[in-house]
């Protein structure tokens, strides 16, 4: 039931959003790296604006292993959390540099032991890298996968591993980058778009709130 319900849903959104991808612009590997991790509670807007500065600034790997942290973190301020994200990026880049022989590793287990990069990061590596199959799970992700009811609960690694025991795997990271336009554009965690949204005859929230009308309007 919730995994048809799903396949119907990537099939809508497939059809709505044929250019997909992750939009954070780099070239290196450990580019995406230092910019997934710059996005945190960031826009990838803002995200893009401020690389464009700093892998400027720092040209290679090693080059952010020695970067100076004040200035690091001077440059990185506007994406918010400045002071945490420099610590993490370095730590992160000393680590693939001495650990990794200067290479992104390959898998979640390893990507995870890098500072600052957790689940929905290392997923979105290893998709747009490794070319893996993989669920980035976002906020976006999360809220419409349990507003449409093919998740029953908001815990980030539940409905990862939810999702990619549904999704067909090439399907998976391209439908999570589908899920963040659609997030964006209709389903808006404060003031979803309702009326106009391809979805609302699969989601639980859009029924809940016609039921507490009809309650209001009885009333």
């Amino acid at each position: 039931m919730k995994q048809q319900k799903l396949l119907d849903i990537v099939a809508i959104l497939k059809k709505k959003y044929k250019v997909t991808g992750c939009e954070l612009i780099y070239k290196e590997d450990y580019e995406l790296m230092v910019a997934g991790r710059l996005s945190a509670r960031c826009r990838d807007e803002r995200v893009n604006v401020v690389t464009s500065k700093l892998f400027a600034c720092y040209s290679t790997l090693h080059a952010f292993v020695k970067a100076d942290f004040a200035v690091l973190e001077k440059i990185i301020r506007p994406c918010g959390l400045s002071n945490t994200k420099a610590k993490d990026i370095i730590n992160a880049c000393e680590m693939i540099e001495m650990k990794f022989n200067g290479r992104l590793p390959a898998t979640i287990a390893e990507l995870v032991l890098l500072p600052g990069v957790g689940r929905k990061t290392a997923n979105l590596l290893l998709a747009e890298i490794f070319h893996k199959p993989a669920v980035i799970c976002d906020v976006h992700c999360i809220k419409i996968s349990f507003r449409v009811g093919v998740c029953d609960t908001k815990d980030p690694v539940k409905v990862e591993k939810s999702l990619k025991a549904m999704l067909p795997p090439e399907e998976s990271a391209e439908f999570c980058h589908r899920l963040v336009k659609f997030g964006r554009e209709v389903c808006k965690t404060r003031l979803p778009k309702c009326e106009i949204c391809e979805l609302v005859e699969y989601c639980v929230f859009t029924k809940v709130k016609r039921n507490l009308k009809k309650v209001d309007n009885i009333g």
